[in-house]
């Protein structure tokens, strides 16, 4: 693993700035596309909750949440907006709806690393449009070629379990590792911690230069998710997508910590920070 080949970026206000989609006035919620987002369970309602709040705070037209039928009742007096595709994960996995009028989709978050899990994401990489995992759908695999990005989104427990690499070795040197095994497996690797690391499979690698110690809690890695997934909808160029979703992410939580503790912070407050934070960039 040759380390003196790789080349870190840091990821700046002003290319946020400049990459950010215009909503066009003649826009409608066709013009953004339907994001479908596999999420959830009735034990775990809450991870499709933040997942689908931090997508429809982020650009997309229309959101479909694919989880148990227990949940969805949970889900609807906090998100009105979505509507939902029960127990989609295993409709999925034995091939019982179509996915092919998506234009992206997320799988993961609230969800366990079954089999139903494993048969679903299989399913999904066939199709052709851009695949968020996350928590429950990362593990230990392969991934084949194909023309939309696969996009891998571990905290550093996870992806120690997808590489074999002890956290501590990771810990190191994280931007390393993500590059080494963005290129390896083919996928964009976003590796969450202080300064989230983002690599692309073509060994191009970025640092986010934005958030702080309040996303230390359970469930912002689900909102950073919904976001990804909701900005591959908006976004002409997928990795400006991500990016941005990154530093969004972050710069929420910088937001919150202008005024208020950082122990505080909850996971669904960052979606409710989004219109404020976002709406500052697009009058620069």
């Amino acid at each position: 693993m040759d380390r003196a080949s790789e080349t870190q970026h840091i990821w700046t206000d002003q290319q946020v700035t400049s990459t950010l989609p215009v909503r066009e006035t003649n826009s409608h919620k066709g013009s953004y596309g339907t994001a479908l987002l596999v999420a959830g369970t009735k034990e775990m309602p809450g991870a499709a909750l933040l997942a689908g709040l931090g997508a429809m705070r982020s650009g997309v037209g229309k959101l479909v949440i694919a989880t148990e039928a227990e949940a969805v009742a949970m889900i609807v007096p906090r998100l009105p907006e979505a509507t939902f595709l029960q127990d989609g994960l295993k409709q999925i996995a034995h091939r019982q709806t179509s996915v092919d009028t998506y234009r992206a989709v997320a799988i993961g978050p609230g969800t366990e690393p079954d089999d139903s899990t494993e048969q679903a994401i299989h399913n999904l990489l066939e199709s052709h449009m851009p695949l968020v995992l996350d928590a429950g759908a990362l593990s230990s695999r392969s991934y084949p070629d194909r023309q939309s990005p696969i996009i891998l989104t571990p905290h550093l427990a996870e992806f120690s379990r997808i590489t074999g690499v002890d956290v501590e070795e990771i810990q190191k040197n994280r931007a390393h590792y993500a590059t080494y095994w963005s290129k390896k497996l083919g996928v964009t690797i976003v590796l969450k911690g202080p300064h989230t690391v983002i690599s692309f499979p073509d060994g191009e690698t970025w640092i986010n230069p934005t958030g702080n110690s309040a996303l230390a809690k359970g469930g912002t890695g689900d909102t950073l998710t919904g976001m990804i997934l909701g900005m591959l909808c908006c976004h002409s160029n997928w990795q400006h997508a991500v990016l941005n979703a990154v530093y969004l992410h972050g710069a929420c939580a910088d937001d919150w910590v202008k005024s208020r503790s950082a122990h505080t912070m909850l996971a669904h407050e960052l979606s409710g920070l989004l219109p404020v934070v976002w709406a500052r960039f697009e009058s620069q």
